[in-house]
């Protein structure tokens, strides 16, 4: 079985499997670290979708 993790946006954590509905999660990501960057990533595509809107 492939682990699957989530990051949950309720608790600010990883998660790995079951846990909170995926409404309050991210994912699935193939690795921890995949999830435990996604906010991190989601800020930089949404500053660059602010900045073309800018322009």
């Amino acid at each position: 079985m492939s682990e699957q993790w989530w990051f949950n946006l309720r608790t600010q954590t990883v998660e790995e499997g079951d846990g909170d509905p995926n409404s309050e999660r991210v994912g699935p990501y193939g690795t921890q670290a995949e999830a435990q960057g996604v906010l991190d990533r989601m800020k930089a595509r949404n500053d660059t979708f602010d900045a073309a809107d800018d322009d």
